[in-house]
Formats: C-alpha cells, structure tokens, sequence
C-alpha cells in the first residue's frame, strides 16, 4: 500500500501531494514508508529535502496520535475506572525522571514504541516534555534511516543507528548546556566527577577493595570473621543496628542526650513528654534509630516541624538537643582483644558547607558556581527547594547541611592535628565503658577546638564495624593513599575479628548477612536527605 501510494504522486509535479503520500504512508508503516522515500532518492525520482520533511512528520505525527489515543483513553469512564492509580502514579513518575531514554530506546526495540507512547498518554504526564522527545527522536532518527537506504542500499543496523542517535543527543545536550552559566556549571561538575574520586558513587569506590576482602577472608578462613570485631553490637554494627541502644550503653555524661521514639501511633505525644520531661528547647534532632551515612536526619524548629517529620518517617525514631557544636570530628577508634588500652586508627575534621552572599546571585546560582558545591548541588538543591531563588545579601551566609555527612555535603579533612593525649585518654574511657566494643567510629561535636584538644567533647553516635576512617576523603588526598588507609582499616578489622572469635564470639552466616542487607534496604523508608 505505501509503495503504490508514494509511486502514484510525482514530487516534481505535486510536491504537496508527494509530502502528505509519505505522512499518510508513515500511519501505517514507518519501516515501509522509510525504505520507500529511501529507495525514491536513490533512484532520483524525489527531492531529498522534501522526502525527509515527508517521513520526519509522518513519523512524529503517527507517534503523537497514539499518544492521543491515550489521552482519549484516560478520559473515557469506563477505562479510568480500571486504570491503577498508584501504579499509574509510580509509571508517572519513572517516565518523568527516564522519559527520554525511553522514548529513544523505543527506537531500538521492536514493538515498544506503540504500547511506551499509548502509556505515556494514558498517563498524562509532563505532555509537553515527553513529545519534545519523541520530536528530537523522530529528528534524528528519520535522516539516519532514510539517507542508509538512499545511499548504502539497505537500512542501517541497530548499532550505528544507536551511535547516531547517541550522537545527536550528546550534541543537542552540551548546546543546551552552554547556554547559561548553571549550564556551564553543571557540564564542568559532570566531566569534573570523573577525577575528583571523593564523589565518585560507593560500590564504584569500593569495587578495587574486594579483592583485598577476598584476601583476608582466605587468610581468615572466614568471610564474615569480621562481624566478630564488637560483640557486644548486633553482627557487629554492619547496618541496622539502633542508635538508642548503642549510646544507652556509653557513659552518660560522654554522649549528647537521646530518646527513643518507637514506631506506632501516639508519637508526637511521646515527643512531647520526653522534652517536657528532659527540660528540652528547640531546636532539637530527629533521625531515624536505625539510619546510615546521615540519611534523615532532621532539625526541627517547633512542634509543627516534629509532626511533619514523624509523619513521613516510618519506623523508631531517635531525639536529641541540638548541639550547636561547632566543631564536629569523626575519631576511628579500636582496640584490640585482651589490650587494657585503645587507639585512635584516625581523625576527620568535618568543615561544613556554607553559602556567602554576593548581594545579586540565588542560592541556587551560588551553589552552581561554586567549584566544590556544584558536585552536589541536586542534593543542596533538594534540600533548600523553597530558598533556591533567594538572593543573599553581600556577606550574608547560608548553610547548607547540619548532619556531619559526606554523602550530604560536608567536607572531610584529616584531623590527625587534633590528636592530644588528653583526647585519646578521653575517647578510651568512653570506649572502655561499652563491653563489648572495639573498632568502630565516634561522630562526636565540641564547642571549640581547643577544648576538643582536652578531650572535651559530646558523642552524637557511634558506628561499628563497617563505619570508614572517612579521612580519607580529604580532597587534598590521593586516591592511593585513601585506598592504603582502607586497606589497613579492613586488615586491622579482620584481625580483630579473629581474635574474638578465638575468645568465643560467633560470627554470623553469609546467608544470614544477605538476609540482614536484604531486610534493611527493602524495608528502609526514610527522609532521604539530612537537614
């Protein structure tokens, strides 16, 4: 039917009959219609400019109706009763977030492309947003295609076809980027990601070190020997573990002031006796018992604020007085089985992210223009939505994080300048009160400088077992030095380890350590970004 379509309208007679043949061509075969005009060009018997114009808009059209059709679908009763509206709601918003990856890949994959754009319709969307896409996949792929047949003979293969499309989209990206400085900006922080390591995602980081683990687990003869190292925390403090119990278990007069909040109904009540009872102001901490690398953590100013929070946050929640520090230290600590004395292993120096006011800039341009906040900036961004479009004043500072967290936006330095032997006395006595304990780390704040060089300091948490000496993402490190330190803190964990094991302690199975992983990171259901 195409064929005798296209071969019944002369282009050089009626050019106008000729586009709206290859259009009307395109609804009903694109494969069909494109190896037609492909062949017509060969053969000299159209003009290439109005062919492609004639199989770009059939294309584009064809696929924009079956996005219609599932408009008109979403708005007939008896098809929006059926439809599953979380589900939709869930569909809604991984198009919005992988729409034109879709839309591309569609190209690739028989038979997708028809049921991705009934979809997409019947979902309604980001409308506008989805069919620029399918314009810019249409743009690209219709001259690919049809200029392979005119002039190679045959249609082009999947591979340099996805290489083309590839290409184009990489070109209409870095043009659309280097039209404004936050383009700019966020086209450098993605290229610069590639050497600044400290940003780099974590199983990207970690994946040299497992061939060190495999190492020790042969040496060990164990793999999960390690899980021994603190016996007196739960498989040793790898992720779960509570945060209540832990502190509950060190000095009191060591550790910033905490309380429990068990998951259930009547929680902000609890909240508020425990203030009452503590004689707590705001502004106070919320963070999930149970939470790692600082997700949710929360300051709150008022009661509205707490409710808020205990809301959307299923699951134990742990309370404290907010400890305007403003020094806050990371110190990696062990001791070995049997020694009366510890040592610190490491010390990081938390510096957090503060923005300084120009007088003309946003926030959010503030961010960006920043060399190192721009590396995180989705997350700043997230984080202060509402002030994004604030102007700073000239001088006026804004900060950025509260949680001492790297993966929120804290910078880490080496603080080995900090150790005293007032601070290392300190840090074992608090150590020495928790039976059970041996490696793990301290996130601990202190009014200043000196009075943490006397050893004067109050224990936020504490982590076990799989906590990093997170010195080593000092930016003024090399990688090699980073990974030395790993791998001295693994060696030095696994020797631990083994020898509590050797005093009576159990490690866990690899199955039951999967089955530990597995339940935490299925049932996590937090604040995801740390205030």
């Amino acid at each position: 039917m195409e064929s005798t379509l296209l071969a019944a309208v002369d282009p050089t007679v009626a050019p106008v009959g000729f586009l709206l043949a290859v259009v009307l061509a395109a609804f009903v075969s694109e494969d069909l219609t494109v190896v037609g005009v492909g062949l017509l060009i060969a053969d000299g018997r159209t003009d290439v400019g109005l062919s492609l114009l004639g199989a770009f808009l059939g294309i584009f059209l064809s696929d924009a109706a079956v996005w219609g059709v599932g408009v008109a679908g979403r708005r007939v009763a008896s098809v929006r009763r059926r439809l599953d509206r979380p589900a939709l709601s869930r569909a809604g918003d991984w198009l919005d977030r992988r729409g034109w990856v879709t839309v591309i890949a569609s190209r690739f994959l028989p038979g997708t492309r028809v049921p991705l754009f009934l979809a997409a319709g019947l979902i309604g969307r980001r409308p506008v947003a989805f069919l620029l896409w399918g314009l810019t996949a249409a743009l690209v792929w219709t001259p690919v295609a049809v200029l392979s047949v005119a002039y190679l003979g045959t249609a082009v293969g999947p591979l340099p076809m996805l290489i083309a499309v590839a290409s184009g989209f990489i070109g209409v990206k870095l043009g659309w980027c280097f039209r404004t400085p936050v383009g700019r900006a966020k086209l450098v922080a993605s290229v610069v990601r590639f050497w600044r390591w400290e940003f780099w995602p974590a199983w990207v980081f970690y994946l040299p070190l497992v061939p060190w683990w495999v190492c020790l687990a042969v040496r060990y003869r164990s793999v999960t020997v390690w899980t021994c190292a603190n016996p007196g925390i739960p498989a040793g403090g790898v992720v779960g573990e509570s945060k209540a119990d832990i502190l509950r278990r060190l000095p009191a007069w060591a550790i910033i002031p905490s309380e429990l909040l068990p998951t259930g109904p009547g929680r902000l009540i609890a909240l508020r006796q425990a203030v009452t009872r503590r004689g707590w102001d705001f502004p106070l901490v919320l963070k999930p018992d149970a939470g790692q690398r600082g997700v949710g953590v929360k300051k709150i100013a008022d009661w509205v604020e707490g409710e808020k929070y205990l809301q959307r946050t299923p699951g134990d929640v742990l309370v404290q007085p907010y400890h305007a520090g403003p020094v806050e230290v990371g110190v990696f600590y062990y001791r070995l089985p049997g020694e009366d004395r510890g040592h610190i292993f490491a010390v990081t120096d938390k510096v957090f992210p503060v923005l300084v006011g120009d007088g003309r800039s946003t926030v959010e341009e503030l961010i960006w223009k920043h060399s190192r906040y721009r590396m995180q900036a989705r997350t700043f961004l997230k984080r202060h939505e509402a002030a994004a479009d604030a102007v700073l004043g000239d001088g006026e500072r804004f900060p950025l994080a509260l949680a001492g967290n790297h993966c929120q936006g804290t910078m880490f330095r080496d603080g080995h300048h900090l150790v005293t032997p007032e601070l290392a006395a300190a840090v074992d006595v608090v150590a020495a009160g928790f039976e059970g304990f041996h490696v793990g780390r301290f996130d601990a704040r202190a009014t200043s400088v000196e009075a943490l060089r006397r050893g004067e300091f109050a224990v936020v948490e504490l982590n076990g077992v799989t906590a990093e000496a997170t010195n080593i993402y000092d930016p003024s490190w090399p990688l090699w030095r980073a990974y030395l330190t790993l791998t001295r803190q693994w060696a030095l964990v696994f020797r631990i380890g083994d020898k509590n094991r050797r005093r009576g302690a159990q490690a866990i199975s690899p199955i039951d350590l999967l089955r530990l992983l597995r339940d935490y990171y299925r049932d996590r259901v937090v604040e995801p970004l740390a205030d």
